[in-house]
């Protein structure tokens, strides 16, 4: 069975316990569009609730969440689609509307106003299932956006580990390394016997410890003599 399928099938086994949300939603089927034209039938919120959902049970469809995020409800005229379109904002919800095949199409895509939706039209068991869906999406999509970063920087720190690598290479190719003060001397032995180790790690292991800051500069002045010694 289809999410869709589901939902109605949910939806078909509420009873509107009052009269005149009975008739909303008997409405919604029987001539939609003369609703607006008696405004005994949607006096009342919850016969506008009603009323959707009658609308939703004739003529709409909602897709696997798992897939594609999107609602809809068919209307025979463009003035029937304007007004439901105008119904459902009344409740704070995005809807839209589109001309498809001769039809016109009312609809929502966003997952958190198609969820917002099903709980207005009393689909709570749906709703929940569909909020779960959104949740573990999010999840995710959290999750890869953090692996992505986290893949990035790794990237980052292994191309300027082997660009300092092949300064030091130089310098000690060229200039060696018994050359250069203490300092620099230290921290380009230290980045040599630790290509994967970022500049906090390497600032760990110096004696006295020297933050990040402090690493990256005698590693840029390591560079920078690699750089003028080219010349």
């Amino acid at each position: 069975m289809t999410f869709s399928a589901r939902v109605k099938e949910e939806l078909s086994g509420i009873v509107p316990h009052k009269e005149h949300c009975l008739k909303a939603e008997l409405q919604a089927f029987l001539d939609a569009e003369a609703a607006f034209d008696k405004a005994e039938i949607l006096q009342h919120t919850c016969c506008k609730k009603a009323f959707l959902r009658g609308l939703f049970l004739k003529s709409g469809s909602i897709g696997d969440p798992e897939k594609i995020y999107h609602l809809e409800i068919v209307c025979e005229t463009e003035s029937l689609a304007e007004k439901v379109r105008d119904l459902i904002r009344r409740f704070e919800l995005s809807a839209k509307t589109v001309e498809r095949k001769g039809h016109y199409v009312v609809y929502l895509k966003e997952g958190d106003q198609i969820a917002d939706f099903l709980a207005l039209i009393q689909a709570n068991v749906s709703m929940l299932n569909m909020e779960n869906v959104l949740v573990v999406k999010d999840v995710r999509n959290n999750l890869n956006r953090q692996v992505n970063c986290e893949t990035a920087n790794i990237g980052k720190t292994v191309n300027a580990a082997h660009a300092q690598i092949m300064d030091i290479e130089f310098i000690e190719k060229h200039i060696g390394l018994e050359n250069l003060p203490e300092q620099l001397r230290e921290i380009a032995r230290l980045r040599l016997e630790n290509p994967e180790a970022t500049l906090n790690e390497l600032g760990e292991m110096l004696i006295p410890p020297v933050g990040k800051s402090g690493v990256n500069h005698r590693l840029r002045k390591l560079h920078e003599i690699a750089e003028e010694e080219k010349l």
